[in-house]
Order: structure tokens, then sequence, then C-alpha cells
């Protein structure tokens, strides 16, 4: 069993190294560019499909930023680069009024998790909402740290309780651990919001990419057993579907920082040797036969993104279900500038706004 949330510890996530500091400096002297530089450090200007990719993103891909590489010698390896990336592009730690790591509970043991909690309003008003906050990193990678400051810009600008949660990754643990990790996870949340301060009524959950799609699943699988279910979902450029050939995994295949090759290769990991077909819609949400009666949902694409098509059709199917939705597309930015708030303006001022919706998505108690 979990330890109760009145056993949990601060944070004792480590600090940058000498090298990741001049990296992350080298990203602030390329933000201070004039826009008319970035184009023509980058090679002008990058019009695909209807969308213009922001000039700062574009230097970024150009001087090397070109997301997960295929080439390391090992998957821990790896994976350390990849938490390596996210402590440059997280930027400094914003503040929040209050950060801890804790354990939940899996599908089959502990998990370890993080919780933010925003600044006190002195005593006035209900408890702020809770939003159980899933990672990317394409079922194989990432974990409290690689999403530390997404996180905190969520608990800052939604004026919301998160609860990051890790769950088991692949290929140790192939599908459908994450997802019962999860749904488990959810259900640990809603046991012990009050403990934890936050308003019981007002649980939702939200994650990017891989994150995003456990994040939906995690909801469709509580609207279906018995709940308790969230009272909303917050997708990020969610993986929602790897049965239909989307027109963006061809037209964004390479240089947009994720690739074809990663998505096909992070599918092979997770799926393992499992024998669920591609229609279960705890891989797949999109194959679900009834989306009716899920929570409002605010779905987030970027232009520059071979997910992107995937994620409007679940959006589009979501609605044709009935459910209440909004589509957000960000035309000018690429996949994971969830994680880029530290050396993009453009992708800041995203999650700002996406926090600020996620606000407003939660601003309601249900009736």
């Amino acid at each position: 069993m979990s330890r109760p949330p009145g056993t949990t510890k601060r944070s004792t996530s480590r600090g940058l190294s000498i090298d990741e500091r001049l990296l992350r400096g080298a990203a602030r002297v390329v933000g201070s560019f004039p826009e008319s530089m970035q184009r023509a450090l980058s090679g002008g200007r990058i019009e695909r499909d209807g969308c213009e990719l922001d000039a700062e993103l574009a230097l970024i891909l150009k001087l090397g930023g070109r997301g997960p590489s295929m080439t390391a010698p090992s998957l821990e390896q790896y994976r350390r680069e990849q938490q390596k990336g996210a402590r440059i592009a997280g930027g400094p730690k914003l503040a929040v009024g209050a950060v801890r790591d804790l354990v939940v509970d899996g599908a089959e043991g502990d998990l370890r998790a993080r919780f933010y909690s925003p600044e006190r309003n002195h005593g006035h008003g209900s408890p702020a909402p809770l939003i159980v906050f899933f990672h990317g990193g394409g079922f194989v990678f990432g974990d409290v740290d690689t999403h530390d400051a997404p996180c905190r810009y969520l608990c800052r600008h939604a004026g919301a309780h998160v609860l990051s949660v890790e769950y088991r990754l692949a290929p140790e643990y192939a599908f459908p651990a994450a997802a019962l990790d999860a749904r488990a996870a959810l259900k640990w949340a809603f046991a012990h919001a009050v403990e934890l301060g936050a308003d019981p009524a007002r649980v939702a959950v939200a994650g990017d990419s891989a994150g995003g799609n456990l994040a939906a699943v995690a909801s469709w699988m509580s609207s279906r057993d018995g709940g308790p279910a969230p009272i909303g979902q917050v997708l990020v450029y969610p993986a929602i579907d790897r049965h239909q050939p989307w027109p963006s995994l061809e037209k964004f295949a390479e240089g947009f920082f994720l690739t074809r090759e990663s998505i096909l290769w992070f599918h092979e990991k997770y799926t393992g040797s499992h024998d669920a077909g591609p229609l279960d819609p705890r891989l797949n949400p999109l194959a679900a036969s009834d989306l009716e009666g899920l929570p409002p949902t605010l779905l987030v694409t970027a232009g520059f993104d071979p997910l992107r098509d995937e994620g409007e059709g679940y959006a589009a199917a979501l609605s044709k279900a009935g459910n209440a939705v909004t589509l957000r597309r960000f035309g000018h930015l690429v996949h994971g500038f969830f994680n880029m708030v530290g050396v993009s303006k453009a992708s800041k001022a995203a999650v700002i706004e996406i926090a600020g919706a996620a606000r407003v998505l939660l601003s309601a108690r249900p009736s």
C-alpha cells in the first residue's frame, strides 16, 4: 500500500550540470535575436500544410534540437539524454505554493509521483481542483523530473493542485501496464483528494503525447468501470491511434522534433509481445465504440506534428458522440512544445494559454 499523503517528503531533484547551464544560456541568446535574424539563420520561413513554423523554434531545430534519437548505445543512456534535454528546455523552476514527492497506488505496486500545490488563497473560497497528470515520452522514457516545468505552469496558471504520476515504462513493462497504472493512480487521487487539500468534486486528468493517451484511456476506463470519473480532460498532442495512416504522419515525418520513425519505435516497444489488436481502446482510444458520456475535453495539437491529425480526429469523434470539446491547434508549434517553456517564448505562451483554459474547464463544480 502507498504511504498516506502526510508522510511524503520534499522534492530533491538535482540541479543543472555546467554543460546544461551553457546550453540553456545559448538558448536564451538565440531567443534574444530579432525574428528577422532567426529567420535568416534558420534558412527562411518554413510553411507547410497551411501552417508557418515559429521563427525561434525553426532556429532551435536548425541548431540540432531535433528530438528523440534512436542512436543511444543503451536504453538507459537514451533515457538519461532525454532527461538532460528536458532539464535544459524547462528553464528556471517556476515558483508555486509547494512541491513534494510521494507515492501512489499503481496497478501492481507503488508509483512515484510529485504533488504541486498552488499559492494559498488565504482561507477564501473552496479548495482548488486537482489535475492528475501523466507525462509523455513514448511510453519508454519520462518521469516527474522531465515534466516538472509544465506541471509547475499548470499548477500556477490553472490555479490547481497537480499530481504528476510516473507509470511503468516499456519495454520492461509492455502494454497494458501503463494504462492500468494510470487508471489505478486516478482512483488513488479521488480517494486521497481531501487529504491532499484538493476539491474531491473537481478532479481532472491531463497529459502530453503518450501521457495524453493515458489520460484519455484512464478517463474512458473510469467512465465505464464505475468510476469515479474525472470532470475534465486536457489532452496535449495525444498519441491516440496507430491503426490509421493519418496524413500528418507523412507530412511531418522528418525534421520537426518527433519523427514517424520514432513513433513506430515507441509503439513497438510499448506493445511488445502482447496480442492485443490495434483496435483495443486502451491502446487506441479512437477505436472505442462507446465514446459518449466522457467529460468536457480540451484537446491541443501542434501544426508541425505527425500526431496532429489523429488528435484532431479524436476531438471530432468525441464531439460526434455528444461530448463537449474544445480543440486548440497551435499551428506555429511542434510536438514537444509543452516541455519547451524555458527555451521558446511561443511555447511558453502556449502552455500558459493551455493552463488558463484548464482553469476555465475546472472552474465550475459539477451539479
